[in-house]
């Protein structure tokens, strides 16, 4: 071996541990893009979401915005659950956040405090279409977390009821412990962060994750709902989502029905239980049991 090759050696083990981290965010949270639908909101709308002549009734008053996770889109997260939630009779909204330079599709890669605040900015754009006061916001893996920033920093919590987290990296995550060969390449962060910068913010213990939940999990005058599931293998171990304060409910899928075996992607894309809890969880007056016959 000479010695270029011997030196590069580490940045190639280097390389290879991170897209392997980026691979394991991916694979297991990023829907299969439909493409076109993406990028065209007719589509949407002609689903009965993301429309924005939609009036909030009496009896659902909020509209609510769906917030899609990493390597996700404002379309493809939401093909069962934004149809689910308009037959109920709600104002569905969503939008891509955390774009990055050349890369379609595959959304959720740029700084989570800075999707906060095109978060921030959408749900003024729905308020303001609505009439509205206050949304409630759905989302799933990141799009769980990354309005906690938005609630506690950004003012959101002025405007938010409710937030329902499915699969969210509340505390971090550590990839079934993928995240610990990142300690064995000098720089590897730094080249993750280069990749995808929101993949470094959900990573346990991170900066951005100890400055959100420093002070407290929550903040006043929202409710919380984590939906979770014991086979999650991207957000491990699966009780890390789950918050801690006053008006918060975590839920196991599993305690519901202990068939249920979603893991982290088909909790949030497929999962009629967490569909169901959802429902509960956006209109708690009319809440009935979930079982694993839900729908």
């Amino acid at each position: 071996m000479n010695t270029t090759t011997h030196r590069a050696l580490p940045w190639r083990r280097a390389a290879t541990a991170v897209s392997a981290l980026a691979l394991a965010f991916g694979a297991a949270t990023a829907a299969t893009p439909t493409a076109a639908a993406a990028t065209a909101p007719d589509a949407t709308v002609s689903a009965g979401w993301n429309d924005y002549s939609c009036k909030p009734s009496a009896a659902h008053p909020r509209p609510v915005v769906l917030v899609h996770g990493t390597f996700g889109n404002s379309v493809d997260n939401w093909l069962a659950l934004a149809p689910y939630l308009v037959a109920r009779g709600y104002c569905v909204f969503s939008f891509d956040y955390g774009q990055l330079p050349g890369v379609p599709l595959f959304h959720g890669l740029g700084p989570v405090d800075k999707s906060a605040e095109q978060l921030s900015a959408y749900v003024d754009r729905v308020l303001a279409a609505t009439g509205a006061p206050e949304t409630d916001l759905v989302g799933h893996s990141q799009g769980g977390m990354m309005p906690r920033y938005y609630l506690k920093f950004l003012g959101g919590a002025a405007k938010v009821n409710a937030l329902v987290g499915i699969a969210p990296d509340n505390h971090g995550t550590d990839v079934n412990g993928l995240t610990r060969l990142l300690d064995q390449f000098p720089d590897a962060e730094k080249y993750l962060d280069s990749l995808a910068p929101s993949l470094n913010d959900q990573i346990v213990g991170s900066d951005f994750l100890k400055r959100l939940n420093e002070g407290g999990d929550t903040v006043p005058g929202v409710r919380y709902t984590v939906i979770a599931t014991k086979y999650d293998e991207v957000v491990t171990p699966y009780k890390s989502q789950f918050l801690n304060g006053p008006d918060v409910r975590n839920v196991l899928v599993q305690d519901l029905c202990p068939t249920d075996l979603s893991g982290h992607l088909v909790i949030g894309l497929a999962d009629r239980v967490a569909f169901h809890e959802t429902a509960n969880a956006l209109d708690p007056a009319h809440a009935t049991p979930t079982t694993c016959t839900s729908r």
